[in-house]
């Protein structure tokens, strides 16, 4: 009995699972066994948020108008004036949503593309649950931007201060956006497929 050696594709239109060679049958996108340019954009993304988490750090996040007098505080420096504040708690929160999470995923990602365009003999089992846990992470990402925008609403209501979002807010917001992109964009499989190449030899 002859083996079955047909390969199913997923349609990235309907999301249909067929073996059509070359066009959906449902709605007639071209099917590709792989995603076109998967690596390469992926790689693009990242490196723009890589750029984009400089200023994201190194300008200001807030502004607090307090009697005419301006304060700006960066990532870093807002954490610490938490601190003082008695809030380590929130300081935690904004350290790690806004420091540890974005960096974590960029070299995280990193680290996977790399492995792919460089054919690292590193775990692909290991890799594929490290992806999968930085897209588990992304959900969280917002987290900072929304303890600054209740932080703000907070200060404003107690009319003993003005606060606003600084420059530093749109740049973080646009680090977790390519850093979603670049992993929406990467195609797991060429992993697998790395894999398949060094096992074939």
């Amino acid at each position: 009995m002859s083996s079955n050696n047909t390969e199913l594709r997923l349609c990235s239109g309907c999301r249909l699972t067929t073996a059509a060679p070359s066009h959906c049958p449902r709605c007639g996108t071209v099917l590709h066994k792989r995603q076109p340019r998967s690596l390469e954009t992926s790689m693009a993304l990242l490196l723009t948020a890589f750029i984009f988490l400089f200023p994201a750090n190194a300008l200001p996040i807030t502004q607090t108008i307090n009697q005419g007098v301006n304060t700006y505080d960066t990532i870093y420096s807002g954490t610490l004036s938490l601190i003082d504040a008695g809030m380590p708690g929130i300081a935690t929160i904004v350290f790690v949503a806004s420091v540890l999470v974005p960096i974590s995923k960029i070299v995280g990602l990193a680290v996977i593309l790399g492995t792919i365009k460089l054919r690292l003999p590193l775990s692909r089992r290991q890799l594929t649950t490290a992806f999968h846990v930085i897209e588990f992470i992304g959900r969280w990402s917002m987290l900072d931007l929304f303890v600054i925008s209740i932080m703000v609403s907070v200060i404003n209501m107690g009319q003993l201060l003005y606060a606003l979002p600084a420059p530093a807010a749109t740049y973080f917001a646009l680090v977790i956006l390519f850093t979603q992109m670049a992993a929406q964009r990467l195609d797991t499989r060429l992993l697998w497929d790395l894999e398949k190449e060094q096992d074939d030899h």
